[in-house]
């Protein structure tokens, strides 16, 4: 049975709207009903639903700008700490695009197909073997972003512990991560020489938006719309 906690997590991970903050009892409902997570984990993800429905909009919208666009070791998408900006990053993509299309999922949002919310949505519509099976395969990545968010004393890194704490354990020879560059979020000149090369579009524009298709019903709607629907 697909597990709605997945979407919440995801919703935690979008950037900062009116919207966002509209959903937050939903997604702090969710989060307190998955018997997955610890006490301790939930502590700290109703920490975290506490600061983005409190705090003024423009400062948790400049915070996440500061922590997930201006910093590539905190990077939300995935392969990022994997490939880099090596060809096997394209070979990689293309593989998780044909997987979700597998599942009868297409993208609705022009974002790559390893965009850490949109694989998350992606498993909140997959049985819950199946999807902690997935999630394990990331579980390195999602370890190394909580340890470098509780670093920075980041109360994003409840979202990751929960992730850790959901996914299986990591199969054996899994792909080392790249040698994170721990980003100054203050110089600007040297972010623009670190993103200077364009985002690369896979399988002719795959991330373009796609028909109009209904979630799954299993699923809450805490935030529409959604990266992957039914097709």
């Amino acid at each position: 049975m697909p597990r709605p906690v997945y979407k919440a997590l995801a919703a935690l991970l979008f950037y900062p709207t009116d919207e966002l903050q509209a959903a937050l009892p939903a997604i702090a409902a969710c989060v307190r009903e998955e018997a997955g997570l610890g006490r301790r984990t939930r502590r700290a993800l109703d920490a975290l639903v506490v600061r983005l429905a409190g705090d003024d909009l423009y400062t948790l919208q400049e915070n996440y700008v500061l922590l997930f666009d201006r910093s590539r070791s905190l990077s939300l998408h995935l392969f990022e700490h994997i490939h880099g900006e090596s060809r096997d990053r394209g070979q990689a993509m293309t593989d998780l695009l044909a997987l979700y299309e597998r599942h009868g999922l297409a993208m609705t949002e022009r974002e790559l197909p390893d965009y850490l919310p949109l694989f998350l949505e992606f498993l909140s519509l997959l049985p819950g073997d199946a999807a902690a099976e997935l999630l394990g395969q990331t579980a390195h990545i999602l370890d190394a972003l909580a340890t470098r968010l509780a670093r920075r004393d980041s109360p994003y890194a409840a979202v990751f512990e929960a992730l850790c704490a959901l996914a299986e354990s990591p199969p054996a020879g899994v792909e080392p991560l790249v040698t994170p560059h721990e980003d100054d979020p203050a110089d600007l000149a040297a972010l623009d020489r670190a993103w200077e090369d364009a985002a690369v579009t896979f399988m002719g524009g795959a991330g373009a938006p796609g028909p109009a298709c209904p979630a799954s019903a299993d699923v809450p709607p805490f935030l529409p719309p959604h990266p992957v629907t039914r097709a």
